[in-house]
């Protein structure tokens, strides 16, 4: 079959100039920003709450990272083609659709009576968030022009940002006087009051496209995502790693067939011509990395600080702020720099602090770490996000015509949420390897070796809450098996912190060696500016 023309690829309907913001603009950018927030609490509210939730269930490491990650899972599994669903019948719908869908997932989530249940609400919760999140960026686009849109996103980035920092703060406070469903509820208040404003005050319909949906590139896009972040959670269970290998073969198949469709779809739900250019691609993946960093850093660390250093609920969530800190002051920053020195040098800096981040947590994180080594560790991955996220996210939309803006903004979105989910799945997985090869270690070495059955080992191993449970039920050997319980944490932390380190100077070669210098940028971005404008011209006339 014959690849289709650009002309048919980026042909658009020509927009006639509109005012620059909608009528009654405050109220409509408030709605926008509940419903942002809305999403933006889920994803971040479980990691304080895993201690919790894996005393109350015994559950494995595995099923604790299956937990963190199903949210972001299903949100990244779908943004990119409910995205598209609702570019083509409609963005209010897709938004009142995800929102209400947010609702139950949050109150299954939060009254689950085992682990199974608690995993598929979080699933569900993070596809509704697909629909409903980047909606809120489409809708801020389509509705505002001008001077007028580049400050609604800074609110809207500004704000969401600020909420995903707070969530671990947000339910270190409700687990401090509720059991660990009410981090899960505490949004449904807030779904409700977003759903009923988003009823009244959002048009119905703004600059929808008559294109056709590539439905086919959309299911091999969430089969694709779901089987690779799966595989990665199997992989470090021994018992499943014929299951892995399954998952893994999947993935692949459904990658290669994602992009034999895109490039023979006449109108691709990826454009992978774009998507080869050098400041795209780089971007992408740069920003996948360092995304994933902040949430996989979140997601070890909250479990290292209860189960290793003891720290309270609260004390726990309350340490992230300095990264939320520094982030937002980064940012600023980030931008002059930019200008100065190009997206190259400024992305590096970020990556400089993100690994600085994460040797922190290797060398200092101990079982006597103090309160300076765990807010220094976060404050620079917050600072590493800060300054490389927006080059990241400017490399990616100056990169594309004005027809594949939608391209740009789910690319954007899936930097943090297959970032995160794959990030947490990869540092998990070691996590729990490690935690289960340092815990076996720990038995055979000990005297009483051979008391130890099979199905009490298993226990051991199986998560440091499982190991705290089984202490319970032996107060004979507790002190012994608690002490074992956080040296093999710790000990599965490193094996992380490692991992993140390595993830963070592979993207930092990768950045170095593949991304253009600031002039060189700068070309790039005219010549691919130039040549939208000619294909464009092209098919509209």
């Amino acid at each position: 079959m014959n690849r289709p023309s650009r002309r048919r690829q980026y042909g658009a309907a020509v927009s006639t100039p509109g005012p620059e913001a909608p009528t009654r603009a405050g109220v409509v950018l408030l709605t926008l920003i509940l419903v942002a927030t809305v999403a933006n609490l889920n994803l971040s509210v479980a990691n304080v709450a895993l201690p919790d939730i894996g005393h109350a269930f015994s559950a494995s490491q595995t099923q604790l990272t299956l937990i963190a990650v199903g949210f972001s899972l299903g949100l990244a599994m779908s943004v990119l083609y409910l995205g598209a669903l609702g570019d083509r019948y409609g963005r209010k719908l897709m938004l009142l659709g995800g929102v209400a869908l947010s609702i139950p997932a949050s109150i299954v989530a939060g009254l689950a009576p085992n682990v199974g249940v608690l995993v598929a609400a979080r699933l569900v919760g993070g596809l509704a968030a697909g629909m409903a999140y980047p909606t809120t960026l489409a809708l801020i686009t389509a509705l505002w022009r001008g001077a007028a849109r580049t400050r609604s996103i800074a609110l809207w980035s500004g704000i969401g940002g600020a909420m995903a920092a707070l969530g671990p703060l947000t339910a270190g406070v409700l687990l401090e006087h509720f059991e660990w469903g009410s981090v899960f509820l505490v949004t449904v208040p807030l779904a409700i009051v977003s759903l009923l404003m988003a009823l009244r005050f959002i048009p119905a319909h703004v600059g929808e496209t008559t294109k056709p949906v590539d439905h086919l590139g959309g299911v091999l896009s969430v089969l694709l995502i779901g089987f690779l972040v799966v595989a990665i959670n199997a992989a470090s269970v021994p018992d499943q790693r014929s299951a892995a290998a399954i998952f893994g073969a999947s993935a692949l198949v459904m990658g290669i067939a994602f992009v034999i469709r895109q490039r023979r779809a006449a109108d691709p739900l990826y454009d992978l011509t774009v998507a080869g250019r050098r400041t795209f691609w780089v971007a992408a993946v740069a920003g996948i990395i360092v995304f994933g960093s902040l949430m996989a850093a979140m997601f070890v660390g909250q479990q290292f600080l209860q189960n290793v250093l003891e720290y309270s609920t609260l004390a726990s969530g309350a340490s992230i702020i300095p990264g939320a800190v520094f982030l937002v002051i980064a940012a600023p920053v980030s931008a002059r720099l930019i200008d100065r020195f190009g997206s190259r040098v400024t992305m590096l800096a970020g990556y400089a602090c993100c690994a600085l981040g994460f040797l922190v947590m290797l060398i200092l994180w101990t079982e006597t770490s103090g309160v300076f080594e765990v807010e220094l560790a976060y404050a620079l991955v917050g600072a590493g996000v800060g300054l490389a996220g927006p080059p990241a996210s400017r490399a990616l939309t100056s990169s594309v015509p004005v027809a594949r803006a939608g391209m740009a903004s789910g690319t954007a979105d899936l930097q943090r949420d297959l970032g995160g989910a794959i990030m947490q799945s990869l540092l998990g997985a070691l996590l729990t390897a490690g935690y289960a090869s340092t815990f076996t270690k720990a038995i055979a070495a000990s005297d009483e070796s051979d008391q130890v059955t099979d199905a009490v080992q298993s226990a051991l191993t199986q998560s440091f809450n499982s190991a705290a449970a089984t202490a319970e039920q032996y107060p004979q050997y507790a002190t012994e098996i608690v002490s074992a319980a956080r040296e093999s944490f710790l000990a599965g932390a490193n094996w992380s912190y490692t991992a993140g380190l390595v993830a963070v100077a592979a993207g930092g070669v990768l950045v170095a060696s593949a991304f253009p210098r600031r002039a060189r940028e700068q070309e790039l971005l005219a010549q691919y500016a130039k040549t939208d404008r000619v294909v464009t011209g092209a098919a509209r006339a």
